[in-house]
């Protein structure tokens, strides 16, 4: 252990109290860790987001925009709390009504438990690379009608964007373009290495995109896999000119079209399982042909049009496509149940072991209850513990945060602890306030765990 410190207040009092981590449980996978790489990041400063603004002051107040930093966000996040902010380090600054990530680099934004919700409000990324989303729910972001947001997708990214990771999202609509929504998840203008895993994708028109025209040709290298789309009509994805890999995703309830490879661009699916799908697999609306090798997947009550270029009602393969990193496939006659327990925000960042079983997570929910290390390898990536007390937690109150890394190697974590209210006499000063919201911040809440080590020694404690 690198660093240990108890504090205690006038009581002498410390409580047992066990906190599951807010982690990433699992490194990038596809195309995301080619091209230098999704590395995340460790060693980054923290900071805890409770609103849209708090996010933009975190990123443009960092010492320079490629400063590495995670963000924490707990709470619901939406047009009132989110503002545009100023600094040197998102260059022209960060807009109203979307969370912008623009010019910018080696940023995490991650939700803790089930608390992170975008609430009509999108996340642009434009011109920025190594950025991982984790663990948030985005819903109902417009394009038309109010209010509207990033024009209408939930995720965008866009001009020279490289090195996402989209992972453990719930990307939602309540209907398509008529309702006045875009899409869930789109690349365009030179966006590549990108890997979509266990998100779940529902109640739209449209899925997501690669490549806005048949003139946007320079976005490439996608990899889609564990996800759930449920409920689309179509652009599961749409995709031209670039290269994608889809493996071990469920589609329930596809109502015109699924994988749209058109224009050059070329997917490889395997293994995964089309449930009440129409046209799950070929080139749709246009003459510009697409490209599919197609293996292991399983087509339940699927309907294809031969007015298009499907590759069914016999699915063969049109091209050969060489996948240039390593991955484990689940059987497809497993992939439902699989995706069912992994795929969204909220689902405790669980995994595919990639035979077929389910393994849980580091532990995202910031609840009580559980050890805080269980769920394997957290690897050397930052983690957070939190915890939040009401403003009527009465006169005192002391906590201490166990941590235990199960895994091969050290971890690096913080430990933070809001308090909603005003809140006079806290201990020992080792607190800044922002708004109503107190904060647990310094580097004596900073730690590295060394694998098989466990820590129970760092408390807090605090009175009115």
């Amino acid at each position: 252990m690198k660093f240990r410190q108890r504090l205690r207040n006038s009581f002498g009092l410390l409580l047992p109290w066990v906190l599951p981590l807010a982690a990433q449980a699992q490194a990038p996978s596809g195309y995301a860790t080619l091209n230098g790489g999704t590395t995340g990041v460790a060693g980054g400063s923290t900071v805890t987001a409770y609103t849209g603004t708090d996010i933009h002051n975190a990123l443009c107040t960092r010492s320079s925009s490629d400063a590495p930093i995670t963000i924490y966000v707990q709470g619901t996040v939406n047009h009132s709390n989110t503002s545009g902010v100023s600094g040197d380090s998102c260059n022209a600054g960060s807009a109203d009504d979307v969370i912008e990530l623009k010019d910018v680099s080696n940023v995490s934004i991650i939700g803790v438990g089930n608390s992170a919700l975008f609430d009509e409000l999108g996340i642009h990324i434009r011109n920025s690379s190594n950025i991982i989303l984790q663990n948030l729910h985005i819903r109902n972001v417009k394009k038309s009608g109010s209010p509207t947001s990033n024009g209408g997708d939930a995720i965008g990214m866009e001009a020279n964007v490289s090195n996402v990771w989209v992972d453990h999202c719930t990307l939602e609509a309540s209907g398509g373009e008529s309702a006045g929504y875009d899409a869930l998840f789109d690349l365009k203008n030179n966006t590549r290495y990108v890997t979509l895993s266990y998100s779940h994708l529902l109640n739209s028109g449209r899925g997501g995109l690669v490549g806005s025209s048949d003139s946007d040709d320079q976005n490439n290298y996608i990899t889609y896999h564990h996800n759930y789309y449920e409920n689309i009509d179509s652009r599961t994805p749409l995709l031209r000119y670039a290269t994608a890999h889809a493996y071990n995703n469920y589609f329930n309830g596809i109502h015109s079209s699924g994988m749209n490879p058109r224009a050059g661009g070329r997917i490889k699916a395997e293994n995964n399982h089309f449930l009440n799908a129409q046209n799950p697999i070929g080139t749709f609306y246009t003459d510009l042909l697409g490209y599919w090798d197609i293996s292991g997947n399983i087509f339940e009550n699927v309907t294809w049009n031969s007015d298009d270029y499907p590759a069914g009602p016999n699915p063969t393969s049109t091209t050969s496509i060489s996948i240039p990193y390593a991955y484990s496939l689940d059987d497809a006659a497993c992939v439902q149940d699989i995706v069912l327990s992994t795929a969204g925000a909220a689902t405790d960042l669980a995994v595919s072991d990639g035979s077929c079983d389910v393994l849980a997570g580091s532990g995202s929910d910031s609840g009580s209850g559980g050890d805080a290390g269980s769920g394997g390898d957290a690897g050397t990536d930052a983690v957070a513990a939190s915890l939040t007390i009401a403003n009527d937690w009465g006169g005192g109150y002391c906590a201490t945060v166990t941590v235990v890394n199960n895994g091969s190697a050290a971890v690096n974590w913080h430990v933070t602890l809001t308090v909603e209210g005003t809140v006079d006499g806290l201990w020992n000063g080792l607190w800044s306030q922002s708004g109503s919201i107190l904060e647990v911040e310094g580097v004596a809440w900073n730690a590295t765990l060394d694998p098989g080590e466990v820590d129970s020694s760092v408390g807090f404690c605090a009175s009115r």
